[in-house]
C-alpha cells in the first residue's frame, strides 16, 4: 500500500500589487460610506462633517464689494473629521498612481530593488509636489500675495480663510497623514522607516503649526517655495533612472536648494521678526486667534531656523560624501580601468542620493558595504 507523502508546499505569498490593491479597495469602501451617507437625511448631518469644510462665516457685502457677500472659514475641532476623510482619498489616489502608472513603468524598465523603491517614492512625491505647487501658486496670484508682500503680516491674525486656502491646508494635512499607513502598504524597509518618519513629522509639525497659529499666509508661501525645489529633485531622479547620463538636474537642484533655504529664512524673519513685532495688537487672545506675543514669535523663528539648519547640514554631508566616494573610486581607476570604475562610482553616488535635505542612505554607499562584508 503506497503511503502518500504530506505536501510540503509553502502557502502562496501575496504579491505587493495584490496587497496594495486589497487595501485600496477597503479604503474606497470606507470613503463610499461617507459619500452615501449624504443621500439619507438621518446620516447626512454626520457625513457632511467629513466631506465638506466646516466653520464658514458669511460676511455682508461692503462698498468695495457691493455685488455679493463673501464666505470665509476658520478652523475648529471638526476639521479633524474632514482631514480623516481626505486622508482616505489620498490613499486611493496613491494606489491609482502606483498601479496604473508607476508599476507599468517598473515592469518595462526592470529596476533593481533599490531603484524600484526609490523610483516609486520619487514618482509619488513628484506628482504631489507638482499639484500642490501649481495649486498654491494659483492661490498666491488670486489673493494678490505677489503684488503686495505686506499681506504676509498685515491685519494679523489671519483667522478667516477663503475656501481655497482652507481646503489647501486640509489637503496638505491629509496627504502627510496618509503617508503613515503607506509605510505598511508599500512594504517599506525597516531601515528606511526612521528616515520616512522624520520628514513626515517635520511636514506635519510645520503645516499644522502655521494652520493653528493663523500664519497661513506665510505658510503658503514657504510651502510653494519648498515644494518647487523638492519637485525639481524628484523629477531629476526620475530622468536619471531612465537615463543614467542625465545629471544636470541635480546640479540645478543643488543651487536652488541653497537659495530656497535663504529665501525661507529671509521671509520668516521679515514676517515674524519685523512685521508682526511692529504690530499694534500683541496680546495673547485665544478667542480671536491672536498669538502675536514675543514667546510665540521666538518659538516660530527658532523652529524654522533649526529646521533649515538641519536640512543644510544633511545637504552638505550628502554632497561631501558623494564627492569623497567619487574621488576615492576614481583615483585607482586611472591606472587600471577608468571607464568601468568611473561608471560604477557615478551610478552609486547618484542612485543613493535620495534627498540632501532630510535623507541620506549612508548604508548604501560602496565604502560601507565593503566594511560590512569584512
Amino acid at each position: 500500500m503506497a503511503i502518500r507523502k504530506k505536501s510540503t508546499k509553502s502557502p502562496p505569498v501575496l504579491s505587493h500589487e495584490f496587497v496594495l490593491q486589497n487595501h485600496a479597495d477597503i479604503v474606497s469602501c470606507v470613503a463610499m460610506v461617507f459619500l452615501l451617507g449624504l443621500m439619507f437625511e438621518i446620516t447626512a448631518k454626520a457625513s457632511i462633517i467629513f466631506v465638506t469644510l466646516q466653520y464658514n462665516v458669511t460676511l455682508p457685502a461692503t462698498e468695495e464689494q457691493a455685488t455679493e457677500s463673501v464666505s470665509l472659514y476658520y478652523y475648529g475641532i471638526k476639521d479633524l473629521a474632514t482631514v480623516f476623510f481626505y486622508m482616505l482619498v489620498a490613499i486611493i489616489i496613491h494606489a491609482v498612481i502606483q498601479e496604473y502608472m508607476l508599476d507599468k513603468i517598473n515592469r518595462r524598465m526592470h529596476f533593481s530593488k533599490t531603484k524600484h523603491s526609490k523610483f516609486n517614492e520619487s514618482g509619488q512625491l513628484s506628482a504631489f509636489y507638482l499639484f500642490a505647487c501649481v495649486w498654491g501658486t494659483f492661490i498666491l496670484i488670486s489673493e494678490n500675495y505677489i503684488s503686495d508682500p505686506t499681506i504676509l503680516w498685515r491685519a494679523y491674525p489671519h483667522n478667516l480663510m477663503t475656501f481655497q486656502m482652507k481646503f489647501f491646508y486640509i489637503s496638505q494635512l491629509a496627504y502627510w497623514l496618509h503617508a503613515f499607513p503607506e509605510l505598511y502598504f508599500q512594504k517599506t524597509k525597516k531601515e528606511d522607516i526612521p528616515r520616512q518618519l522624520v520628514y513626515i513629522g517635520l511636514y506635519l509639525f510645520h503645516i499644522g503649526g502655521a494652520y493653528l497659529l493663523n500664519l497661513n499666509h506665510l505658510g503658503l508661501v514657504l510651502l510653494v517655495l519648498h515644494y518647487f525645489v523638492e519637485f525639481l529633485f524628484h523629477i531629476s531622479r526620475l530622468f536619471y533612472f531612465s537615463n543614467e547620463k542625465y545629471q544636470k538636474g541635480f546640479s540645478l537642484w543643488a543651487v536652488l536648494f541653497v537659495l530656497g533655504r535663504l529665501l525661507t529664512l529671509i521671509l520668516s524673519v521679515l514676517t515674524v521678526g519685523f512685521g508682526l513685532a511692529r504690530a499694534e495688537n500683541q496680546k495673547l487672545d485665544f478667542s480671536t486667534g491672536n498669538f502675536n506675543v514675543l514667546a510665540v514669535r521666538i518659538a516660530v523663528l527658532a523652529s524654522i531656523c533649526v529646521t533649515q539648519a538641519f536640512m543644510m547640514w544633511k545637504f552638505i554631508n550628502f554632497q561631501l560624501r558623494r564627492w569623497r566616494e567619487h574621488s576615492a573610486f576614481q583615483a585607482p581607476a586611472v591606472k587600471k580601468k577608468p571607464t568601468v570604475t568611473k561608471g560604477r562610482s557615478s551610478k552609486k553616488g547618484t542612485e543613493n542620493g535620495v534627498n540632501g535635505t532630510l535623507t541620506s542612505n549612508v548604508a548604501d554607499s560602496p565604502r560601507n558595504k565593503k566594511e560590512k562584508s569584512s
